[in-house]
């Protein structure tokens, strides 16, 4: 009896099983192409292989189609090449330049710029003190254009814009600021003292720009007033100017000093 009962029981398990495994994979394969490899009868998977076989033969044919397209435009892609270089060799001959022109005109017009926006980054007071050196690019940038290269399509659009950063673009005017003189007794204020106050130069020893930029009203560096107004240009390097007047300054102290040496050993 138990020997039976075992053979029934089994036989269910397997029929089970196979009653499952069928309702996963069903003989139709393309009504369930998701059904697993490892699941698929052997008549299945003969179907999956060759459905995998047409959809690589047809990508086969793709691929050799778009092989021919590509190898079509890389002839069209030499062809436009070649004579674009025509059409280019015709248009410098007619402004009587060669391609080694050209590109050492390309070179030319890219060290411009690399200035340009050198000098673009500068703050404004800096740029105000360096004018003279914009307008000096402003005179490369036109010479560069009374060449007949510069009408070519590639570099004409890009003068203009240049020329128009250069001036206006970099054109600042210096911004002179105003000091009140106050006393001596108070605030000890001099041109040393003053130049070397932190919102002016924060420099005693650019005194010469203060006493230059106001001659007008200070005769002697060594007097100011209180309630004199004065004008403090920018921060800089001393001017040319400014240095003369400072060692001429300092040549007349000293001589005055010798002569009154001079006449304390004498009496």
């Amino acid at each position: 009896m138990k020997k039976i009962f075992s053979f029934i029981m089994l036989t269910m398990l397997l029929g089970i099983f196979a009653t499952t495994a069928y309702s996963q994979c069903p003989s139709d394969i393309k009504g369930n192409p998701s059904c697993p490899d490892h699941q698929l009868y052997e008549d299945q998977a003969v179907i999956r292989i060759q459905d995998f076989k047409t959809k690589i033969a047809g990508l086969e044919e793709q691929l050799q189609a778009l092989k021919a397209d590509m190898a079509g435009l890389e002839k069209k892609l030499e062809t436009t090449k070649t004579s674009i270089k025509d059409c280019n060799d015709n248009l410098y001959g007619m402004l009587g330049a060669t391609m080694a022109d050209v590109n050492a005109f390309r070179q030319q017009l890219g060290v411009i710029e690399g200035k340009l926006r050198e000098m673009q980054r500068l703050p404004d007071d800096v740029l105000a003190d360096r004018q003279a050196d914009v307008f000096a690019l402003e005179a490369e940038l036109n010479e560069l254009r009374k060449n007949k290269i510069s009408m070519l399509a590639e570099f004409y659009p890009k003068i203009i814009k240049l020329a128009k950063e250069i001036n206006p673009g970099l054109l600042r005017e210096k911004k002179v600021k105003e000091y009140i003189v106050k006393s001596w007794f108070e605030n000890r204020d001099c041109l040393w003292n003053i130049a070397g106050n932190v919102d002016i130069y924060g420099d005693p020893l650019q005194w010469p720009k203060v006493w230059q930029a106001n001659t007008n009203i200070i005769r002697n560096p060594d007097l100011i007033h209180p309630g004199q107004v004065l004008s403090i240009p920018p921060a800089g390097p001393k001017s040319p100017e400014e240095l003369k007047a400072e060692r001429k300054y300092w040549r007349e102290k000293r001589e005055a000093q010798e002569t009154q040496t001079q006449g304390t050993q004498g009496q």
